[in-house]
């Protein structure tokens, strides 16, 4: 496999930026953090309709998709503790973690589950945070990817697809009808209002990563009111955007996207991946058509539908995690069931970044929350500083940074040395770990995982995963 040169042996600003000229990529750098600079300062998100929020400073915790809640979808202890660490990060807004808006869009079967008779207990995790945090609540279904029980995949798809059904058996199941879709749209009107009830102040209608609301933006294929062309494919968001004004007015309304998408890549030779077919691709929304590349021109026509509707936060990001992780989440090593990286991360990093400000420069009005960061490791506060600061973004988003250096925000705006050895450095044990059917967490780093049976089984699957392959 390709050897690229690892983040941590960029020693000092002058070799990172050495690093990436040598790779011919941009991503905008800072020599130097000011502690009380752009980071530190707060962030004003309107809400065409309940108003100004403030964020005390431009940090986000970013959405993930936890795999240790309860099997009926309340919180468990280890959920309480990842929300506990949320709380104390110092970060400003805190976008909480992939909510299932009924049990069987479920992506795996311990994510948590928003209804009525689980409302009070997602009330305890808003309960947690700061009062001056600002919150979010992302509300999902996972279409194609959902798994709700350990029996394995229940994919629910808008159209047939040539290369993903075939991934998760969903080649003879039924497409979803739009009589479902309109009692889905109402499902996640009816759990905005449970959301507002639990004292959420914003709800993202997730669009990215593959799962339904992500399908609906590539559905040219399919007929009638939700898909076809870019109006109808971007219905569902607009009606269940439009149905929370009108019954749910009380909260704010945030999306998460994917602002582009590439081909599906598979392992090849050597393990590196590889696109999984040759020639044009017609179904990457914010895609240019060959596969490889963006063209953003539908994805800013959403996202001037959506400020219509008084949209004003939006969370990048780009592809998703089971066909694209190298586009989504850039790793040095990838999870065990993936595929080698098939260009050096910070190409990647890169393009996210690039991607995010062409979206920021085109919609002022809107709040930005840049993603994919965590591979730059101890360079990402100067990244994120230098993003802010030329207007790439409006705040800086942790993922999985935020799972082993919790505190990263507060060290930052205190101007406390990063503490090395909490640093992600995409080991990807956080996915594999859930993939194999055990809970989400940072093995590697976090002395709380690393005390766990889990970490043992986690070796074990590991090991027999890398015998597979040879």
């Amino acid at each position: 496999m390709p050897r690229y040169t690892q983040v941590k042996n960029l020693s000092d600003p002058g070799a990172f930026r050495e690093h990436l000229a040598a790779l011919g990529v941009e991503i905008p750098f800072e020599d130097t953090i000011d502690p009380a600079g752009v980071l530190a300062a707060p962030m004003t998100i309107t809400d065409g309709v309940i108003g100004t929020k403030f964020a005390p400073n431009r940090w986000a915790v970013l959405p993930m998709e936890g795999w240790d809640g309860e099997a009926d979808g309340r919180p468990s202890d280890l959920v309480r503790r990842r929300w506990g660490r949320f709380a104390s990060s110092g970060a400003g807004l805190v976008w909480g973690e992939a909510t299932a808006v009924r049990a069987d869009g479920k992506a795996n079967p311990n994510q948590l589950v928003l209804d009525e008779t689980t409302v009070d207990d997602i009330a305890s995790l808003r309960e947690m945070l700061d009062p001056r945090q600002v919150s979010v609540l992302q509300l999902t279904h996972s279409g194609r990817y959902a798994r709700p029980s350990a029996e394995g995949h229940a994919p629910r798809t808008l159209y047939r697809h040539p290369l993903l059904d075939a991934r998760v058996g969903a080649g003879d199941k039924e497409i979803l009808t739009d009589d479902e879709i309109d009692e889905l749209v109402e499902q996640f009107v009816d759990r905005a209002a449970l959301a507002q009830q639990a004292g959420f102040d914003f709800v993202d209608v997730k669009a990215c990563h593959g799962y339904l609301g992500h399908e609906f933006l590539s559905a040219h294929t399919r007929p009638g009111r939700y898909g076809g062309d870019l109006v109808g494919r971007t219905q569902f968001v607009r009606s269940v955007v439009e149905g929370i004004r009108e019954k749910v007015p009380s909260i704010g309304i945030a999306i998460r996207l994917s602002f582009f998408d590439l081909v599906p890549h598979v392992a090849g030779e050597g393990g590196v991946g590889v696109p999984e077919i040759d020639g044009d691709y017609d179904y990457a929304f914010g895609g240019d058509g060959t596969g490889h590349g963006y063209d953003l021109r539908e994805t800013h026509a959403l996202l001037d539908v959506l400020q219509m509707l008084g949209v004003g936060l939006v969370c990048a990001t780009a592809g998703s995690p089971y066909y694209v992780p190298h586009a989504q989440r850039p790793a040095y090593f990838p999870p065990s069931d993936g595929y080698q990286p098939p260009e050096d991360p910070l190409v990647g990093v890169a393009r996210l970044i690039a991607a995010t400000a062409e979206v920021t420069n085109h919609h002022p009005e809107m709040r930005i929350v840049g993603a994919g960061l965590s591979y730059l490791q101890e360079w990402l506060p100067n990244v994120g500083q230098a993003m802010v600061a030329a207007g790439a973004c409006d705040s800086i988003g942790l993922g999985r940074m935020v799972l082993s250096y919790p505190h990263m925000p507060a060290d930052v705006m205190a101007g406390r040395e990063l503490e090395r050895r909490l640093l992600c450095r995409t080991f990807s044990d956080c996915t594999t770990a859930p993939r194999s059917g055990l809970i989400s967490g940072c093995y590697p780093l976090d002395d709380f995982y690393k005390e766990r049976e889990e970490r043992v089984q986690l070796a074990a699957y590991k090991k027999e995963a890398k015998a597979r392959l040879r």
